[in-house]
């Protein structure tokens, strides 16, 4: 079998890894991320060393990172989670230091590749990948390939703006992000709490003023599991409105399937009846009959099998 090496690169962490062919990983190494220099020092010492100790010939490296980049050229350019990582041309010292073809691509269409070829999305030819995490973020396959768009920054769908107010996601009030990611969630959870607080209540998520600071997507679905009445309405709202986004996806885009990561992996008993509900009534239905929406498959390793994934792509593709 053939080796790669996928490099993920995080606001908090790195991670570097030596994969199979089917973007299994066979060796990882994972440590902080810090300032560019010391970081990317790091990277290309580790997988350096992957290289010099695989069993078989490593072949490429695919580089996986938050945008804004230029995949083009293969430079990082400022990436709101990576302060003073300006115009980092990691594709440049990854192929000096290591002597293979390197790529680079951001992470949700590094997620897409990954779920299209080894995880929920096989067999499609036209799927979108959701990051639903910490922000909202997509990856197009159109037509059988990834869609990077004119300058890498297709799929930014977390920008889109659902509603004139509301809580703030990707720089914008009422965004798609604002209503459907890790932060948003914590946003209407913690605007619901202050409300029963000021009445002199409280939620199962925050019985305290002390306790806001603390609330978060998991926290809110937890009481909304256990049965609080007003963690359940914050999840309804997010499902509503993850609805409404995934409604202008299905009619413009006219995907076979939709694959969700993170919490709509772990929540999608709470978020898939309002989300059903607002398809049903937005959508165009000849579109909707023919989507699947689907929780990701890849899970909590979906970082390095994405990055490896590109490694192999460009592989396949020479």
């Amino acid at each position: 079998m053939a080796r790669y090496i996928g490099i993920d690169v995080g606001g908090t962490k790195c991670a570097v890894s030596l994969g199979n062919d089917n973007a299994e990983v066979l060796k990882t190494v994972r440590f902080p991320t810090e300032g560019p220099e010391e970081t990317v020092a790091r990277i290309l010492d580790e997988a350096e060393a992957l290289v010099r100790g695989s069993d078989e010939p490593v072949r490429t490296a695919g580089i996986s990172c938050g945008s804004p980049l230029d995949p083009k050229r293969g430079i990082i350019q400022s990436p709101p989670n990576l302060p003073g990582w300006d115009n980092i041309e990691i594709v440049r010292m990854t192929e000096e230091r290591l002597g293979i073809p390197a790529v680079l691509c951001n992470d949700a269409n590094a997620c897409a590749l990954a779920e299209w070829k080894f995880g929920a999305g096989r067999g499609c030819e036209n799927m979108v990948f959701l990051t639903f995490g910490t922000g909202m973020g997509a990856g197009l396959i159109l037509d059988g390939r990834l869609y990077n768009g004119a300058n890498g920054n297709a799929g930014e769908v977390g920008h889109m703006r659902l509603e004139r107010f509301g809580p703030v996601g990707y720089g914008k009030q009422g965004s798609f992000e604002g209503f459907a990611s890790g932060g948003g969630i914590a946003q209407i959870a913690r605007t619901a709490a202050v409300e029963k607080l000021q009445r002199g209540g409280s939620v199962g998520y925050c019985r305290s003023w002390e306790e806001l600071d603390s609330v978060n997507a998991k926290t809110v679905a937890q009481a909304a599991e256990a049965g609080d009445e007003t963690a359940i309405r914050v999840y309804r709202q997010v499902g509503e409105m993850l609805g409404r986004g995934l409604s202008v996806l299905v009619d413009v885009i006219n995907p076979e399937r939709i694959v969700i990561g993170s919490i709509f992996q772990r929540s999608a008993e709470l978020l898939r009846e309002p989300m059903e509900r607002v398809m049903h009534q937005e959508c165009l239905p000849f579109s909707l009959d023919v989507c699947e929406i689907v929780p990701a498959e890849l899970g909590d390793d979906i970082g390095n099998r994405a990055a490896l994934s590109l490694a192999i792509s460009i592989d396949r593709e020479a």
